[in-house]
C-alpha cells in the first residue's frame, strides 16, 4: 500500500505536524506500506531528518505559493505524488492548517482515500477518515456539518500518536512521591519566541541548587546556540538538542516546563505534572479543557508571561506535593487505559479502510 503525507514544518509553524505524522509513517511502515512525504520548502523544514529516517519526500518550492494558493498547493502536491508513486497513491494524509475540503477535492481523483488529521475544527473537509487527539469538553460536536456523513472520525487522546519509546516507559514508570528533585524544560523543537530561556532564568531564580534541570531544544531552534552557552554555565542543568529519548527524559522528570500541543499529550501519557503555556491560538482549548481537569497546571498566553510567573508556578508545585500525585494521576486518567493502541488503531483504519468503522 501507497501511503503519502502532505505536512509542513518550519521555525514559525513548529515541528509538531511532522513529528506527528512521522510517528504514524513508522507504524505504517513497520506494517509494509510504502511511504512518502510532501513538504514546502521552509526555514526549518526537517527535511534531514527525514532523510535520515529512510524517507522519500518531495520539496515544494516557495516561488508563487502565496497564503490563499490552496489551487496552486494541490497542483504541486499532484506532480509530486505522480513523482514519487507513479502507479497511485492509495491513502493521502494531510495535516495542515491552511489546507481544507478545497484542497481535499482536487486531490481526490488521485487518491484511492484521504485522511485528516486536524484539531481546530474550524473549516471544512472532504476525507474518508479524520483524526483529532486532542482533548475537548465537546470533542463529540466539534466536526458536526464539518466532514462528510460516511467520514470516520476519531477523537480524542486514546487516539494520539505516540512514538513506540512513549509506551516502553510507560510500563517502566516509577511511582512519583509529589516532590520535585528534576525539571524538564522543553518548548518544542523550534521555540520562535525563546520560551526556553526565560524558563531557565526563572530556575535559576529559584535557588535550589539540589534541582536538577534537564533542557532540550530541537535543531530548528534559533537560539540554541544562546541557550547551551547559558546552561553550561549553570550548576546541575544539562543541555539537549535533538534528543531520541525524549520519553526516557519525562520519566526520569517530577515536574515540566512546556506548551500545550503534542508534547502535552506524551506528559500526560507519562502521568508529568507540568506547567504549560500557550503560544498558538490552536493550543488555546485544548489547554484550558485539561487543565479543568486538573491534570496541568495552566498559566496563560506565552507572550503576556514574565519570568517571575514561571517562578510562582514552579514554586507553587514544589510547595504542593499532594497536588503534584494527584495532577499525575487526573492526566493519566484523561489519556485512557490502553493510549499505545491509538497509532494502532489509526494504522488499522488506513491499512483495512473498508473496515475502519469495525475497529474503532
Amino acid at each position: 500500500m501507497k501511503i503519502l503525507f502532505r505536512t509542513d514544518a518550519s521555525i514559525e509553524i513548529g515541528n509538531g505536524h511532522l513529528m506527528r505524522c512521522l510517528t504514524l509513517a513508522d507504524q505504517l511502515r513497520s506494517e509494509g506500506a510504502e511511504v512518502a512525504f510532501v513538504c514546502r520548502d521552509l526555514p526549518g523544514g526537517m527535511f534531514d531528518l527525514l532523510h535520515t529516517r529512510g524517507y522519500q519526500f518531495s520539496k515544494l518550492p516557495l516561488d508563487g505559493a502565496g497564503k490563499s494558493s490552496q489551487q496552486f498547493d494541490a497542483e504541486q502536491a499532484i506532480k509530486a505524488a505522480e513523482q514519487l508513486f507513479p502507479e497511485g497513491v492509495d491513502w493521502l494524509v494531510v495535516d495542515h492548517y491552511q489546507l481544507d475540503a478545497v484542497w481535499e477535492r482536487g486531490l481526490r481523483p488521485h487518491t484511492d482515500k484521504l485522511m485528516v488529521i486536524d484539531d481546530l475544527a474550524n473549516r471544512q473537509h472532504d476525507c474518508n477518515l479524520l483524526l483529532d487527539q486532542n482533548y475537548y469538553q465537546d470533542m463529540e460536536r466539534r466536526y458536526q456539518g464539518l466532514v462528510p456523513d460516511e467520514c470516520v472520525t476519531l477523537l480524542g487522546p486514546e487516539y494520539v500518536l505516540l512514538r513506540p519509546e512513549f509506551t516502553v516507559a510507560r510500563q517502566k514508570l516509577r511511582a512519583r512521591d509529589g516532590s520535585v528533585r528534576r525539571i524538564l524544560i522543553f518548548f518544542g523543537g523550534s521555540d520562535p519566541e525563546n520560551l526556553t530561556l526565560k524558563a531557565i532564568e526563572a530556575t535559576q531564580r529559584l535557588k535550589r541548587p539540589d534541582i536538577i534541570v534537564d533542557v532540550v531544544v530541537g535543531t530548528s531552534n534559533p537560539h540554541r546556540a544562546e541557550i547551551r552557552g547559558r546552561c553550561e554555565r549553570m550548576p546541575n542543568t544539562a543541555y539537549y538538542c535533538q534528543v531520541a529519548n525524549m520519553a526516557e527524559l519525562m520519566g526520569r522528570a517530577d515536574l515540566a516546563l512546556g506548551a500545550g500541543g503534542a508534547t502535552m499529550w506524551e506528559r500526560c501519557f507519562l502521568g508529568l505534572p507540568s506547567i504549560t503555556v500557550v503560544f498558538a491560538a490552536n493550543q488555546e482549548k485544548a489547554t484550558i479543557d485539561v487543565a479543568a481537569e486538573e491534570a496541568i497546571k495552566y498559566i496563560g498566553w506565552a507572550r503576556q508571561l514574565e519570568v517571575q510567573d514561571y517562578v510562582d508556578a514552579m514554586r507553587w508545585m514544589i510547595l504542593s506535593p499532594d497536588k503534584m500525585r494527584e495532577m499525575g494521576d487526573n492526566a493519566q486518567r484523561l489519556m485512557g487505559g490502553n493510549v499505545s493502541a491509538g497509532a494502532l488503531v489509526v494504522t488499522t483504519s488506513l491499512l483495512d479502510g473498508d473496515n475502519a468503522e469495525s475497529i474503532i
